[in-house]
């Protein structure tokens, strides 16, 4: 792709401009973004915000003796005078830095194809800030209504971004695309004998229509809510773990950073040495895939311009890949996933698309029958995580389960363990896949985990 996009002049001059200044090669991210946020508590509207903002960043590389010299510049000042300056400056900046053999743009293979995934419904550009207002009301009001113990709120909101995206290069690369993301979310606090615990539920998805309906979010955060009230401290020891959907997506969050390239080339992630190696239970099968449709990590194009695609990261439990831009991919003497990730102010780095766990075939009430004794996690606290050896202790809260069934409430419980054993220790996947970000998964069960308690 090397058409002209709409509005991409400032970019288009800011790259002929860095050339001029004495760049050997440069690139340039343009971002037009515009939000719109609410947030109601009971009846009243507690926030509205919009926001609209459109940034330009400029790269230069410079050719030295050993490498490339860089610098990256960003703006919210798009007059030609000013992007004149800018680049100018970036060249400047580059010829100061130091030389490194892996920085430059990608050697060719530029994404040529521009498929519809789904980023963007037109019908939402007809969404006031009413729509949002109501839809947070909506929700509001179904949390408080399902039980009299839901007594108060942190609130209730809906949200929408909009974002297009423009990005060139000094080698001929032109291209843009725009996605959304809307979301609902509601936060109840349910009050019991002077107890009060506070739980939350969010839908999100590129499109309004997409989303599930605000009374439905205002509901199962109730319900969350509610299920909390007379939560006790669970003993210590050592039992099964079963993570629900909701939280089971902070174990995948964990392994992406660890399998990005800038983590192994780098050496801080206990996996960096594992390429190839089995590190999870054969039930384990991760997939990131920037092209899914309607994903919210989906784009055509990376933030180095190559064409993004579908990695098995790890196949049946056996670490088949790393996610890759194209200066982690030098450092490893390999080639990029078509992962690279930037904003508008800094330079390219390795991270996930989409990112998921492949379901089972179990349901979570399945699993947790199948579990005679042990903890169902539903809430997790803190970042207790250690990527560089695989440390993981996290405080949780969840329901405890004795013969097979959810019994009792409980909290104030820290859950340890190291994350390979933990990949490792998983004996059930569940086929509950939720999405509510960019890394997803199922429930899952982990054989054994050491449970702090009372």
């Amino acid at each position: 792709m090397s058409s002209a996009a709409p509005g991409s002049e400032p970019l288009e001059r800011a790259l002929a401009r860095v050339r001029r200044a004495g760049a050997d090669a440069a690139d340039a991210l343009l971002v037009d973004s515009t939000s719109v946020e609410v947030r109601v508590r009971d009846d009243e509207i507690d926030v509205v915000k919009q926001a609209r903002e459109r940034t330009l960043g400029i790269r230069a590389l410079v050719r030295g003796s050993t490498g490339l010299r860089s610098a990256l510049t960003s703006t919210s000042d798009l007059s030609d005078a000013t992007v004149d300056r800018m680049a100018d400056e970036t060249a400047a900046l580059a010829r100061a830095t130091a030389e490194d053999p892996a920085a430059g743009l990608p050697e060719g293979g530029f994404a040529e194809d521009a498929p519809d995934l789904a980023l963007l419904d037109p019908a939402d550009a007809a969404l006031d800030v009413e729509a949002r207002i109501d839809a947070a009301r909506r929700a509001e009001a179904a949390a408080r209504a399902l039980d009299p113990r839901i007594s108060n709120s942190e609130g209730s909101g809906a949200n929408s971004d909009t974002t297009r995206v423009v990005y060139g290069n000094s080698e001929g690369f032109l291209a843009a695309y725009e996605g959304a993301t809307h979301g609902i979310y509601s936060m109840p606090v349910a009050v019991e004998n002077g107890a009060m615990q506070v739980d939350w539920w969010t839908s999100v998805a590129r499109s309004w229509a997409a989303l599930e309906d605000p009374e439905a979010v205002g509901r199962r955060a109730a319900e969350r809510a509610l299920r909390r009230l007379g939560a006790q401290q669970a003993p210590t020891c050592e039992v099964p773990v079963i993570f629900e959907a909701s939280v089971a997506r902070s174990l995948v969050s964990h392994v992406a950073a660890c399998v990005t390239g800038g983590a192994v080339y780098r050496g801080t992630s206990f996996l960096a040495d594992r390429l190839g190696d089995p590190i999870a239970s054969p039930q384990v099968r991760l997939i990131d895939d920037g092209r899914l449709p309607g994903g919210l990590g989906s784009r055509p194009f990376d933030g180095e311009g190559l064409p993004t695609r579908r990695t098995v990261v790890i196949d049946d439990g056996r670490l088949a890949s790393w996610l890759l831009d194209s200066y982690s991919g030098r450092k490893l003497a390999l080639a990029s996933t078509g992962n690279a990730t930037r904003g508008v102010g800094s330079a390219p780095s390795a991270g996930p698309g989409n990112f998921w766990l492949e379901p089972g075939d179990a349901s979570l009430d399945e699993m947790v029958a199948d579990t005679p004794r042990g903890l169902l996690v539903t809430y997790l606290f803190g970042h207790g995580f250690n990527p560089v050896t695989g440390d993981f202790s996290r405080g949780a809260a969840g329901m405890w389960i004795e013969d097979g069934r959810p019994t009792h409430p409980v909290e104030e419980i820290t859950i340890a363990g190291n994350l390979g054993d933990m990949l490792m220790g998983i004996d059930a996947v569940g086929n509950d896949l939720l999405w509510q970000g960019r890394t997803a998964a199922p429930s899952v069960r982990i054989g054994r985990m050491t449970v702090g308690g009372a």
